[in-house]
């Protein structure tokens, strides 16, 4: 059977990713049966295993080139997907063919009733994936988690080297203590014996990573750090010092400052898989070939048109700093945004700087979880920016077209499930 046969089947299982509030019962359990059943697959490879609330997809990314380009068959697990599911699972940076993923879940479909657990959506497409790696024989998998880290589903795995990129404001009830609750899942990635590579600066987190149990922990600005971060077209001009060696002038083909923290953390993560630094020219040519679909993605040119996923507050933040820093607009600033609950449309607008747009344009995401585009104008009004309701993305989209000026930009942001299908009417090749 096709695969839309297969996904028909996978979407009649709870899906966490399109449900609000909170999640009872944690468990790793129907996990380890799922795996168990299929051999284990996860023990055929070695895994680095990413956490954080924001940038491990691109590290995971930067991770992947950076082996790949080392010699390596690198599987890599990500989520949420874009446009396509097979975006999820891939081999080097290409997603697995139709055929591939409709047999994997057509295994699994046959396996679900010997097994006596029903697993989620979320479980099956991971297994899936670490099935695949196997079949397909990688030589490494980065594998990047779905949600905190210890009860993640990912967490069937013993990564050689765990990855925390930051603690930030998702997922949490703000209530006191969030930041040391949050890094205590994060934390629950890193193995005995294993590598930890933390981007996370906040000194009073550190101990709950030091009793994680890793046999060394690499710390930004401590063991590495990007030096020096400046312009440059089309990216960064970067200097990385890691434990084991300095990268000049490397060139970064991803916009935002903030991407040289990532590649720092994933140059030190491929460091510490090989034990040994990277030459020269792979890392250059690793970091200039780097393309991170819906993370500052410009799609459009006069006016700028520029796709980011920034569904949290430190996301928008970087994403208002970017647009800022790197393209300096001589004209406006035209924000459309969509987000998902049980994130509230005040922070997030405020992090966006959306009382200095010119119009915010509040849509709709397809999704469940889509906080009524009402209530973003609502917000934006409040901050004093006039605000234009229009549910339909497409209809949003030439709604921002019609309303600027060659010289303005258009920042299409909140949700990545927004984003995906902004990107299908905006970037795709078809």
């Amino acid at each position: 059977m096709s695969l839309g046969d297969r996904l028909q089947w996978l979407d009649r299982h709870v899906n966490l990713e399109a449900k609000a509030g909170k999640v009872g019962g944690l468990s790793l359990d129907r996990m380890r049966t799922l795996v168990d059943a299929l051999g284990d697959p996860q023990t055929a490879y070695p895994v680095i295993h990413i956490t954080g609330t924001n940038g491990k997809g691109s590290t995971a990314r930067m991770i992947t080139a950076l082996l790949a380009e080392s010699g390596l068959t690198v599987g890599t697990y990500t989520s949420p997907h874009l446009e396509r599911i097979n975006e999820r699972i891939s081999r080097n940076n290409e997603p697995i063919d139709d055929d591939d993923l409709a047999d994997l879940l057509a295994d699994l479909e046959r396996l679900e009733p010997a097994i006596g657990v029903t697993n989620s959506y979320f479980e099956l497409l991971t297994a899936a994936g670490l099935k695949w790696f196997a079949d397909i024989a990688v030589d490494v998998a980065v594998v990047e988690v779905g949600l905190l880290g210890r009860y993640d589903a990912t967490n069937v795995c013993d990564g050689l080297v765990a990855v925390v990129t930051n603690v930030g404001h998702d997922h949490t009830d703000g209530l006191d203590g969030w930041s040391a609750r949050i890094a205590e899942e994060k934390s629950g990635i890193v193995k005995p014996g294993s590598s930890l590579v933390l981007g996370e600066t906040d000194p009073d987190l550190l101990p709950i990573f030091q009793r994680a149990g890793a046999r060394e922990i690499f710390e930004r600005e401590r063991d590495f750090e990007c030096e020096s971060n400046e312009l440059a077209v089309g990216g960064r001009l970067l200097y990385l010092r890691t434990p084991q060696a300095a990268y000049e002038d490397v060139f970064l083909s991803l916009h935002g400052a903030h991407q040289g923290d990532n590649a720092a953390c994933a140059l030190t993560a491929a460091e510490s898989f090989f034990d040994a630094p990277l030459s020269d020219d792979v890392v250059r040519a690793a970091l200039a070939s780097m393309r991170v679909p819906g993370r500052f993605e410009v799609v459009g040119r006069e006016p700028l048109i520029v796709l980011d996923g920034a569904h949290n507050i430190e996301g928008a933040a970087t994403a208002a700093a970017t647009l800022r820093d790197d393209f300096k607009a001589d004209g406006e600033t035209i924000l459309v945004v969509a987000m998902l609950s049980p994130r509230e449309p005040m922070p997030i607008l405020e992090a966006l700087d959306a009382e200095d747009a010119s119009v915010v344009i509040a849509s709709s995401a397809p999704s469940p979880r889509a906080v009524p585009p009402e209530d973003i104008a609502k917000a934006a009004e409040e901050l004093g920016t006039q605000a234009i309701v229009e549910p339909d993305i497409a209809t949003a989209l030439e709604r921002a077209k019609r309303l600027a000026d060659p010289e303005d930009a258009i920042l299409v942001t909140g949700s990545l499930w927004f984003i995906g299908a902004a990107r299908a009417l905006l970037a795709s090749p078809r």
